[in-house]
């Protein structure tokens, strides 16, 4: 059976498509730092508390009070890239929904005990105590189970030839494990997280230091080891990932196509860049070099994902229905959310210095 008599017809767009291009490259952006500071963080924290001897002070406090704070804006900051990506591919997101439907609506109940977990872990005292670490460890677990979950659908929409399993397998519960980038992908992406957890860990530390904090500058060096350490290994599981995709994919990347090339040897420059100055432990060059390999690397997976969809559809073929004003809309509240979230980063901020002795 030929997979593109699966594929539903793509409803009509209010505007060009560039327009919802540009935005699901920024919101996805957002959240990628979001997600990096949860996952990573997390798994820093579990690894610092397991160090430390069961009677000794927490070493964690400081990451402890963040770790809420980065779910819940890792997962409100995920729904507008969602939102986007079914605006340009929603008849192929829906499909691998549905063929996973039993999996993905599972994602709800995945991730409200994942955040009683970092809940507990920050208030956890007296009879609660010993419950923290295994409430974050349960936490982290769970954060990275829908991670895996993310990256079998993300996959599984480029690949209509795989759901052809659904005449065998109906009931909603594929996952796209004969893929070969699945685990190596998902590692890439984990791996990713620390280096991130790593960077956001001693950005936290560096305005600590300015406040005088006692033992600020042993964290920013210890969050640039992390970050430096796991960007190494990130670039050792990029490769095998880019050559696992399917030929006529990865050879785009490598002078198959002189944009594709020139943008991933950009991406490769740029992390050069990350892991030279996390080294020489420069933070903002660091941070700076990072956050344009997240870009770039974001637009090198765009254009991927373009390349897995070429013989079925392309985003340009998709027809406009002229309705500017949802846009318009969009646009205002997103300024106004945007004012709204600094606002109440503020009044967060101030209400833990009045708190303190």
């Amino acid at each position: 059976m030929d997979p593109a008599l699966l594929i539903p017809t793509p409803d009509t767009i209010p505007a060009p498509w560039g327009w919802f291009q540009f935005f699901l490259i920024l919101t996805f952006f957002v959240h990628l730092i979001f997600m990096n500071a949860m996952i990573g963080s997390a798994a820093i924290t579990l690894v610092r508390e397991l160090r430390t001897p069961p009677h000794d002070p927490s070493a964690c406090r400081d990451l402890a009070n963040k770790l809420p704070y980065t779910i819940a804006f890792a997962v409100n900051f995920g729904v507008a890239p969602l939102l986007f990506l079914q605006v340009l591919y929603g008849h192929f997101i829906y499909t691998s929904s549905i063929l996973m439907g039993a999996y993905w609506l599972s994602i709800i109940a995945i991730i409200i005990p994942a955040y009683y977990g970092a809940y507990i872990y920050k208030m956890g005292e007296g009879r609660l105590i010993a419950y923290r670490k295994p409430a974050l460890a349960v936490s982290l677990v769970l954060m990275m189970l829908i991670g895996f979950l993310f990256v079998n659908n993300m996959t599984l929409m480029q690949r209509p030839a795989a759901w052809l399993q659904y005449f065998n397998q109906p009931n909603g519960t594929i996952l796209n494990l004969d893929d070969p980038t699945l685990i190596i992908r998902y590692l890439h992406f984990m791996v990713a997280s620390v280096a991130g957890g790593g960077l956001f860990l001693a950005i936290l530390a560096f305005f600590q230091q300015r406040k005088g904090i006692i033992g600020a500058e042993a964290r920013i060096k210890s969050g640039l080891k992390w970050f430096t350490y796991a960007t190494v290994v990130e670039v050792g599981t990029g490769i095998p990932f880019l050559f696992t995709m399917p030929k006529e994919v990865h050879q785009l990347f490598v002078g198959g196509a002189l944009g594709h090339t020139a943008l991933f040897s950009a991406a490769m420059l740029t992390t050069f860049f990350a892991i030279y100055y996390g080294a020489k432990e420069k933070l903002w060059p660091t941070t700076v070099a990072l956050g344009l390999t997240m870009l770039l690397m974001i637009l090198v997976r765009d254009l991927a994902r373009q390349a897995y969809l070429a013989p079925y559809f392309k985003p340009a073929d998709l027809t406009v229905a002229p309705q500017l004003s949802p846009l318009y809309l969009f646009l205002l509240f997103l300024i106004i959310g945007v004012g709204v979230v600094i606002y109440m980063l503020k009044l967060a901020a101030n209400a833990g210095k009045e708190v303190r002795p």
